[in-house]
Formats: C-alpha cells, sequence, structure tokens
C-alpha cells in the first residue's frame, strides 16, 4: 500500500480537496495553510473541515502533510518578519488540530548574515514554545537543497535543529524528507540510497522520518539551486524514484508530488508511483 497525491488549492475547502484527490486517483494530498508567498487566510469552517476528517477515514487516506508559506523564516534577522513567522507558525499549528494527527511542514528558515547556532536556536524556541506535549500534528523540518543560506541542508543541521527540542516535545517533531532536496544537497540518491537512509538514520534517526517528497530534479548532485522536475525527467531519474518509493524503511510515509505539473500531469504521476508499487 502507497500512500501518494501532490499539493492541493484549498480555495473550495477542505472536504473539496479529499474529493479532488480521490478523483485523481490519489490517497493522500498536501496544501498550504495559507497563501504561500505569505498574507492572511481565513479561518476554516470547522463543519468543512470535519467533512474531509470523514471522509478521508472513509476511503483509507494516508496522514496528510500541511505546508507553512515560503515566507516564514523563524530566524530571520528582521524584527517584524520574524514577529510574523511565529505568528503564522502558532496560528497554522492550531488550526492543524482541526486535522488530527497529520503534519505540518515547513522550511527550518535561512540564516542570511546571521551565526547558524543562533539561528537554530531561535527555530527551536519557536517550536518549544507553541509545541503542546499532547498535540495531535507532528511538526515536520524539511530536508533543504542549501540554495543561499537555508538552513537544513545535512542531516547533521536538522540534528541540531532537533537536539535543542524539549525533551517532552520531542515527539511531536520530525523530518520531511525532499528527493530532489537532498539530491541538490549533495545526498547521491541515485547511486548510493541505502547509504543516504543509513546516514539519515544514523544522524537523525529513520523513525523521525515522516513524509517524503517526491521530486526529480534540474540538476546534478550537490548543486545547491533547488529546481524541481517531473518524474524521470530530471537527473535523478525515474529508476532512482522507483527505488525510493519501494524502499522498506519509507513504507507507510505519504509521498507527496511537488513536480512542476497541471492536474492532467498529476493525474499521470500519481498513476506511474501506484504501479511501482
Amino acid at each position: 500500500m502507497i500512500y501518494i497525491g501532490c499539493h492541493l488549492s484549498i480555495s473550495d475547502g477542505y472536504e473539496a480537496m479529499g474529493r479532488e484527490i480521490l478523483a485523481m486517483g490519489g490517497n493522500t494530498f498536501a496544501f498550504f495553510t495559507r497563501n504561500p508567498r505569505g498574507g492572511q487566510v481565513k479561518a476554516p469552517d470547522p463543519s468543512d473541515v470535519a467533512a474531509l476528517n470523514a471522509y478521508a477515514a472513509e476511503h483509507g487516506f494516508g496522514k496528510l502533510v500541511a505546508h507553512a508559506p515560503y515566507t516564514m523564516n523563524l530566524c530571520s534577522d528582521k524584527d517584524r518578519a520574524r514577529e510574523y513567522a511565529e505568528e503564522c507558525f502558532r496560528e497554522d499549528l492550531q488550526k492543524m488540530e482541526q486535522l488530527p494527527g497529520n503534519f505540518f511542514n515547513f522550511h527550518p528558515g535561512n540564516s542570511l548574515k546571521q551565526d547558524r547556532g543562533a539561528c537554530m536556536d531561535r527555530i527551536a524556541g519557536v517550536l518549544n514554545t507553541y509545541i503542546r506535549p499532547d498535540q495531535s500534528t507532528t511538526v515536520l523540518l524539511e530536508t533543504m537543497a542549501g540554495k543561499g543560506t537555508e538552513i537544513g541542508q545535512t542531516f547533521e543541521e536538522l540534528r541540531e535543529i532537533l537536539d535543542r527540542i524539549d525533551e517532552d516535545k520531542q515527539d511531536r517533531v520530525g523530518v520531511c524528507f525532499d528527493t530532489c532536496h537532498v539530491w541538490d544537497s549533495g545526498y547521491d540518491i541515485v547511486h548510493d540510497l541505502d547509504g543516504v537512509l543509513t546516514a539519515f538514520d544514523k544522524t537523525v534517526g529513520i523513525d523521525r522520518l515522516k513524509a517524503v517528497h517526491l521530486n526529480d530534479s534540474k540538476n546534478d548532485c550537490g548543486s545547491h539551486k533547488d529546481r524541481h522536475e517531473k518524474l524521470g525527467l530530471g537527473c535523478i531519474g525515474e529508476e532512482a524514484l522507483r527505488r525510493v518509493v519501494c524502499h522498506p524503511a519509507l513504507a507507510g510515509r505519504p509521498f507527496i508530488l511537488e513536480t512542476p505539473n497541471d492536474r492532467d500531469g498529476y493525474i499521470r504521476e500519481i498513476a506511474k508511483v501506484t504501479a511501482w508499487q
């Protein structure tokens, strides 16, 4: 059994996303908690969220992977930007509790010209402030490509953030493994997938790997550019991505496509990935 889906628009509501992904052949999906470039968002309709919860349970969906806006930089060097990011994190984490048991994924942040260790302190500080040990949502740090001053481009950096999380909140924090990002950051999942996953396990812990962003890459390994490509048309290639999907260490995780596609393209990729199992 594989859980596969793509990003969907929340504009028509929560239940509509569930019905849309099922029509596309999938059984999980991702959505932005607000405009990916920032801005306000209207409060969800509780009856609409409840309808999605019931629909997902009825049709055996995997866990959903909500995504924070790209502009949410918890370690920005600007006070107002940090305040905005913290507001986003707090509000969106609260909203996710209406979709119990799912994931809230975010990019750790950009250090800009600041000390990276201090930035990790800030990131962990926000998580420690707003994560509750009894919440049902698991917060996911995303593996990053290392473009510019991104934090999270190595497994070691993710581990450093995790080590700063309070002990009673450790179970509520995990990692989203992005295939394009780890490849672009220098991890060779084409020729040594087992070695990469072993390194992740030794550094972070494979039990922390909760979801996968399944993407090909337009760039060579170690390029630090973060440019996604359709499955099988990039430098990672279809065979390597198939091995990712079928790897026993990743069984049961939701796989989310973030490839440059329209609806028909996602339908084809969902069918392709489903056939790999």
